[in-house]
């Protein structure tokens, strides 16, 4: 018994009518499809991530106490920028919305101006989110890490962290930089820290009215634990190095692996956001000569909008999960 097949219709099984699956294009479908793999990519960071932090729940570096500055001006604005920074975003996928609105009904004229404006919260959260991480590598207070690898700030009488440079003796110092050429050959440093740790010392014992807070947080309380000068001198008795900023094996706000996940998940976030951006360009000037007048249709800015209101989302939970949480 031989199976009948029916005749696909002219154009094959995906020229649209009846065959046209959720009434969508190929090209809608495969971008959802790719949207559905790239969500369950961040869905994997973001679990990773979480997992890590429930273990170290009692020391994970405090989001209000790492992000508090905003350009031009240092000082403690906790997620005033971040907040600001996820305004420009989702504002961004507002005008999406609209540019998309404006193809169906064949705006030309607005869904340039809507695009463009796309364009540019695109371009101020990219060149906020390097701001971001320029501040965050330079550091802000600096710390002292300890034989065992963890860091201990410092703090004034009112329990606001200080930087080292504020209270670190001027005692003249011999220490220079590690490079191939006056030192072993696979020792090299990028930078040295402003300050040693035998003036932190001295500078600490000179300034009692200075005190010291550890990693570990008050879970009542949601702030770190600040300890007594004697307890205070017995870690600086094991303190092996100064700590300024924040790298792949290095963070003076604490727990390395939360600048690990911070530079990999943001890092791969602003990588989308940067593909989205040079796109969004492609289409724009795509629409500015009349690609898609005479396509009789927008559908290419539908498909982008698409992928710019999924790594808008996809902003909002990272946010929540880094900043937050």
């Amino acid at each position: 018994m031989e199976a009948t097949v029916a005749d696909s219709p002219k154009g094959g099984a995906w020229s649209g009518g009846e065959n046209k699956p959720f009434d969508s294009s190929y090209g809608k479908m495969m971008m959802w499809f790719f949207i559905m793999s790239d969500a369950l990519t961040f869905s994997g960071f973001l679990g990773a991530y979480g997992f890590i932090r429930f273990k170290y729940l009692d020391s994970w570096p405090i989001a209000d106490q790492v992000f508090t500055h905003i350009p031009f001006i240092h000082g403690d604005f906790p997620m005033y920028y971040v907040a600001f920074m996820t305004f420009v975003l989702i504002f961004s996928s507002v005008t999406m919305v609209l540019a998309v609105d404006a193809g169906k009904h064949m705006q030309k004229g607005k869904v340039i101006v809507y695009m463009g404006l796309t364009i540019i919260g695109g371009l101020i959260f990219l060149g906020s989110q390097a701001w971001e991480w320029k501040t965050f590598i330079a550091g802000s207070y600096g710390a002292v890490q300890l034989q065992d690898g963890k860091i201990v700030q410092f703090v004034d009488g009112s329990g606001h962290q200080i930087s080292l440079g504020s209270f670190a003796s001027d005692t003249p110092s011999d220490r220079i930089q590690h490079k191939k050429e006056n030192g072993l050959w696979f020792v090299q440093e990028s930078s040295i820290p402003s300050v040693t740790l035998e003036q932190v010392k001295a500078g600490f014992a000179a300034n009692p009215d200075i005190s010291m807070r550890t990693e570990l947080i008050n879970l009542e309380t949601k702030e770190k634990t600040i300890v007594s000068r004697d307890e205070a001198n017995k870690f600086l008795e094991k303190a092996t190095m100064v700590v300024e900023g924040a790298n792949l094996t290095e963070n003076e706000y604490g727990k390395t692996l939360f600048a690990d996940f911070f530079f990999f998940i943001t890092g791969f976030h602003g990588f989308h956001v940067f593909s989205g951006i040079l796109i969004n360009v492609i289409i724009f000037f795509n629409v500015i000569v009349g690609t898609y007048e005479r396509r009789g249709h927008y559908e290419m800015v539908e498909k982008v909008g698409l992928y710019w209101h999924f790594v808008d989302l996809v902003w909002v939970f990272v946010f929540t999960f880094f900043y937050l949480i």
